[in-house]
């Protein structure tokens, strides 16, 4: 059996409160998840290396997400927030960058208002300041956001950018053609990878078959080809209407028809160069 690589997960603590977006109205997420709540879920399925994801919009989140880097031996690399709009915020990535679990960065654009926010001429200086450290873009978007990370990816050819969730299509509406098409320009910016990740929250609770999610799959394919393509759980918030078991079960199934190669980067191999991550032990 492979060891694999959970290219996204998140942990948080109630308590620290800075979790604008999880209300107890998400009864299945609103309470702690912490390493030893995953630990079941990476010893049954052979992850031996996660990255963990900042989950809200402040430096306090990331400083605390690397402290349990520094105590958690799975956690393979951390992907930060930082403020894009901070007078400070190259000073600040030049900081955390000294720390060798900070892999990157994420913006959370799909809650921000403006589709067009990241594309502001101001923050060319951030993305060549995360190319120039070798750190890393998460783009957390929905269809509407991809022109615009197209063009920062096209602009910025050295930066390497990574699409969370599929770009988060709308499954339960069976969005795809537009969706498919914007994914469809990504293909030749080899500097441009995308997250199996996610898209579970997507669906509908009936849209749990192999056969919901083969095109989706299969464009990603298309427009990304096998080697651009990583494995990510999204644990807890996969909880919401999949779990742990019935989503790699889902991915097992999907890539089955793939070479052995082929599932070794779609696994590990992809996530492992794209962050930079330590050697698995």
């Amino acid at each position: 059996m492979m060891n694999k690589v959970d290219s996204h997960q998140h942990y948080w603590l109630l308590k620290r409160n800075d979790y604008g977006w999880l209300t107890p109205a998400l009864d299945k997420l609103y309470h702690d998840f912490l390493p030893t709540d995953l630990a079941p879920h990476r010893q049954a399925h052979h992850v031996a290396q996660t990255v963990l994801v900042q989950a809200a919009p402040t430096l306090e989140e990331t400083e605390y997400l690397l402290s349990l880097a520094a105590a958690e031996s799975s956690i393979a690399g951390v992907v930060g927030w930082v403020d894009f709009d901070a007078d400070d915020v190259i000073a600040t990535l030049d900081t955390l960058a000294a720390n060798p679990s900070f892999k990157g960065v994420r913006p959370m654009l799909q809650d921000i208002e403006d589709p067009a926010w990241i594309a502001n001429p101001d923050y060319a200086a951030i993305f060549t300041k995360l190319a120039e450290l070798k750190l890393t873009f998460d783009a957390l978007v929905k269809p509407e956001h991809l022109p615009y990370i197209f063009d920062i990816a096209k602009q910025n050819p050295d930066l390497a950018i990574v699409i969370d969730h599929f770009a988060k299509p709308n499954v339960a509406e069976k969005q795809f053609d537009d969706w498919a098409s914007a994914m469809q320009r990504f293909q030749p910016l080899s500097n441009v990878f995308v997250k199996c990740s996610g898209i579970t929250t997507e669906a509908s609770p009936a849209q749990a078959s192999a056969d919901d999610y083969l095109d989706y799959f299969t464009t990603l394919v298309k427009a990304f080809g096998h080697g651009r393509i990583m494995w990510g759980s999204d644990w807890p918030v996969l909880n919401l209407n999949s779990s742990y078991p019935a989503w790699v079960e889902l991915c097992e199934t999907l890539i089955s028809d793939w070479s052995m190669q082929e599932q070794q980067a779609f696994w590990a191999g992809t996530a492992k160069s794209f962050y930079q991550l330590p050697p698995l032990s």
